[in-house]
């Protein structure tokens, strides 16, 4: 048997388990707290990291809006969702320059989602081979940095491409 060593992963384990009331992502936006996790609070929608990526630089942007699916946004909320998943690929190409994407929302538990009741856009950096052999036969995701990291230098890309106007996000 093959072993992956993730010593970084003790700390979760160990670490005091919070319980969560109401949606995380209402509370995250109510916090105005980047607290190594969102990226960007923008007018309409914030950026967050994924705190269970896919891949190196997994994002999503989520509405401030509690709301199931994106029909239900309006006009300038989804203007404002697309414009910053745009600004998050800027972001990523500049700090990891990925040569590909997957982009999407899984609307509803069928279709995937996690947290179906609060609609989110995910944006995931792609390479090649990153769906190795861990993946395809280990069953297994490797993310090769550590979440920390990857906030502080997503949010240092952000500040570079995007400084805040008159102040500090």
């Amino acid at each position: 048997m093959e072993h992956l060593y993730t010593p970084w992963r003790m700390a979760y384990i160990r670490g005091e388990k919070k319980p969560v009331h109401g949606c995380v992502f209402c509370n995250l936006a109510a916090a105005q707290d980047a607290s190594q996790q969102v990226i960007h609070y923008g007018q309409h929608v914030f950026v967050t990291l994924n705190i269970y990526p896919y891949n190196n630089g997994h994002l999503m942007v989520v509405p401030y809006e509690h709301v199931a699916s994106q029909e239900q946004l309006a006009t300038e909320a989804l203007t404002d969702l697309m414009l910053t998943v745009n600004r998050c690929l800027a972001v990523l190409r500049k700090v990891y320059n990925p040569p590909a994407f997957n982009l999407g929302a899984n609307l509803g538990a069928a279709a995937g989602a996690g947290i179906a009741e609060h609609y989110h856009f995910h944006i995931v950096p792609r390479w090649p081979g990153d769906a190795s052999f861990m993946t395809v036969i280990g069953n297994t995701r490797v993310i090769p940095d550590s979440l920390e990291n990857i906030y502080h230098d997503l949010k240092a890309g952000w500040a570079e491409l995007y400084p805040p106007e008159g102040g500090t996000e």
